[in-house]
């Protein structure tokens, strides 16, 4: 006898009832309730998760988190090598920003597609290092799926997010940082990060970043450096490519800055400044 197929109704059902069931893994390993209802989303409206990740200020640190993510040589490989950067320098940035922005204020269920779509887009990534930087030998092997190389790019995301909305929108205290923080943990371990790869308290994260920017981990090799400059200096000019640079510059730890060649002069800084006032005077404006 032939194999029976269910019919597209049965057959939905089924595909319906895994993709459920694979939900309630990634909000259980997240530690969120399963039963919790669709529409209202993973995170608090009012959380400071959402107050930061929706400020538009934050997107003037969309090169600052670029750049510190491809100063991780695995990182760097990864994006030089899987990316189409030298024509589309922001792309990959823009869809990691659009994903995490899903999972922050989306429904549940687009929350959980859109981790979906970030675990299936790491899939693609993989390769070996040519040459060695810093303390990663050539033949290192690096790929998109590793739970440290995911959890540098997050690390990125949460203090390129605070770091901006500090400078153009308002100080942030220590209980709203720590609040933001614990939303923030979650996203990680909706992406699958491992739980001791984490660090469980915002001052434990701080002192983790801090030791991650002073470590050789972080060694901006050459392609990390082609792809910077597709972002700050690209072959094709517009009238926005000073401010990305003058802003990437400005916004990055002095170490890595330096690493990447981007100098600081007095101009560069001024202009900066002027930035920064024009964008507080903007938010005035609308919020007035």
């Amino acid at each position: 006898m032939g194999r029976i197929l269910p019919d597209s109704a049965d057959a939905g059902a089924g595909r319906e009832s895994r993709l459920l069931a694979g939900n309630a893994e990634i909000l259980i390993r997240a530690g969120l309730d399963p039963s919790a209802v669709e529409e209202k989303g993973l995170f608090a409206p009012k959380g400071w998760l959402r107050r930061i990740s929706g400020e538009q200020a934050v997107l003037l640190g969309g090169g600052r988190a670029l750049l510190l993510e491809l100063a991780h040589p695995l990182v760097a490989a990864g994006v030089a090598a899987h990316s189409n950067f030298e024509k589309d320098p922001f792309g990959r940035l823009q869809r990691t920003l659009d994903a995490v922005s899903t999972i922050t204020f989306g429904s549940r269920d687009a929350a959980l597609a859109a981790v979906r779509g970030v675990e299936r887009a790491h899939a693609r990534v993989s390769g070996v290092l040519e040459v060695a930087v810093g303390p990663f030998p050539a033949g290192t092997v690096y790929d998109g799926r590793a739970p440290e190389l995911m959890a540098w790019i997050w690390a990125t995301l949460v203090d390129t997010a605070l770091v901006v909305y500090e400078r153009f929108v308002a100080p942030v205290e220590e209980a709203a940082r720590c609040a933001y923080y614990l939303e923030h943990r979650v996203v990680a371990r909706l992406l699958g990060i491992p739980d001791d790869l984490v660090p469980a308290t915002w001052s434990d994260f701080r002192s983790w970043f801090e030791t991650m920017l002073e470590s050789d981990t972080l060694t901006v090799s050459e392609a990390a450096v082609r792809v910077a400059r597709s972002v700050v200096s690209p072959p094709v000019r517009s009238p926005m490519t000073g401010t990305v640079r003058i802003l990437t510059a400005a916004l990055l730890p002095e170490r890595l800055r330096d690493a990447f060649d981007l100098p600081m002069s007095a101009r560069h800084r001024e202009r900066f400044h002027e930035l920064t006032e024009n964008v507080r005077s903007l938010r005035g404006l609308r919020d007035a």
